[in-house]
């Protein structure tokens, strides 16, 4: 039985970046391709999520070594030993680890590494209506983006998911719970998935 989370408002979220993917569409290892200010996309969607959360996890793959990409020894590694196989397990890792560790944080939200271009006022804003009980997700021009904030009350759930459907599965179970926030931020939406992409 996992334990209970407390379901408090009070703590500060926690951010999960999840970059254990394969980039196969990309043809390259995408989370280490240059942006034009000199940091990999890893290291740009990084940095600037330190500067909206105290504690972040970065989710990477059973054979990454946090050398090799240059993370930042503040930073918490979590491995995906099934990465391999979708998204959901990755973030299942990132929430399995955080039901291990019995954090007190009543919200994490969930980030993607390839997605460096999300505004820091987006985030703040989201941080704002997290709640332990809700779902919180941006909305632009009518499209759902990242990131996702989660409030404890769902964390069990997200640590048993798998395969490649990410927490769609969670949000749709729990539509009455979601929070969607309409913000004037393209980057919400924009992800890397082609050497073309970066250059938009």
């Amino acid at each position: 039985m996992q334990p209970q989370k407390r379901h408090t408002e009070q703590t500060a979220p926690i951010g999960i970046v999840l970059a254990a993917g394969q980039s196969k569409r990309y043809g390259s290892d995408k989370r280490q391709a240059r942006l034009p200010g000199g940091q990999t996309l890893l290291q740009t969607t990084l940095s600037k999520a330190q500067r909206h959360f105290t504690q972040l996890i970065l989710v990477l793959g059973h054979n990454d070594k946090a050398l090799d990409l240059n993370i930042p020894a503040a930073i918490t590694i979590v491995h995906a030993p099934e990465a391999h196989t979708g998204l959901g397990t990755s973030i299942a890792s990132a929430f399995q680890y955080l039901l291990d560790t019995q954090n007190d944080a009543s919200t994490a939200a969930v980030l993607l590494g390839d997605m460096p271009w999300v505004q820091g006022d987006t985030v703040e804003q989201l941080k704002q209506n997290a709640r332990a009980s809700t779902i919180v997700r941006p909305i632009h021009q009518g499209h759902a983006g990242h990131p996702v904030f989660f409030g404890n009350a769902f964390w069990t759930e997200l640590s048993g998911l798998s395969g490649d459907d990410g927490a769609k599965s969670v949000v749709q179970r729990h539509r009455e719970k979601c929070e969607f926030i309409q913000v004037d931020d393209e980057g919400v939406l924009k992800d890397v998935d082609r050497p073309g992409d970066l250059e938009r």
